[in-house]
């Protein structure tokens, strides 16, 4: 992507992603124009095997509780009825990148389904017929995103992906990062939750000190 833009390292089944979904769609109502969005997948827990037990699954949905606290983004408790639930995050993030195929936009709005289909209305996002289903309520063809979600291609796609997140040594999600600056770094702006006024400030101070330099 040329010209400056942000870079938003994101999971699908990333929880505090899901709290954080409201800054995204803030920053696409106000930066749209000359902030665009690249999205990448972070690759949270891509390949797990291992069933999670029923303890797990209901600690985990007590930090959901927590998340919902601070954020007002709903969760629901459906994972703890997930019987032989595999958080294994590589289906829906390959899913968000067949999405992007088509636009960034389009992508964003799915990651945003998908996160909702997970949190709030406990559906099993590792399940391609579920991932189908919530696509062709974006407007998606029912039988060629299904046929998309078994290339071998995508799943490369998907991990070069992961490989882009490690080599800018993301180390948590969301995070969000703005450039480039003169030398070709970029900003951090966000490094896990932050509320929208926050990040909105931090992004505002970022393209005052770039107009500033350009003087």
């Amino acid at each position: 992507m040329d010209g400056l833009h942000f870079i938003y390292f994101a999971d699908p089944m990333c929880s505090w992603c899901w709290g954080f979904s409201p800054v995204v769609e803030a920053l696409r109502e106000r930066t749209a124009e000359i902030l665009p969005i690249r999205l990448v997948m972070g690759g949270l827990r891509p390949g797990t095997t291992t069933p999670m037990p029923e303890d797990a699954r209901r600690n985990l949905v007590g930090h959901w509780r927590e998340i919902h606290e601070l954020t007002g983004q709903p969760f629901g408790e459906g994972l703890i009825d997930l019987d032989g639930f595999v958080y294994d995050t590589d289906p829906a993030a390959r899913a968000v990148v067949l999405a992007r195929r088509t636009s960034t936009d389009l992508a964003i709005d799915y990651l945003a389904r998908v996160q909702r289909a997970f949190y709030a209305d406990g559906l099993d996002v590792t399940k391609n017929a579920v991932l189908v289903d919530l696509a062709v309520e974006l407007g998606f063809d029912r039988e060629a995103f299904a046929a998309g979600l078994g290339d071998e291609a995508l799943k490369s796609e998907t991990w070069r992906d992961y490989a882009v997140s490690q080599r800018a040594g993301v180390t948590g999600f969301p995070t969000l990062v703005v450039g480039p600056n003169a030398d070709g770094t970029f900003a951090p702006i966000s490094r896990g939750y932050q509320d929208p006024n926050s990040v909105l400030a931090g992004v505002g101070a970022w393209l005052t000190a770039v107009r500033s330099a350009a003087e």
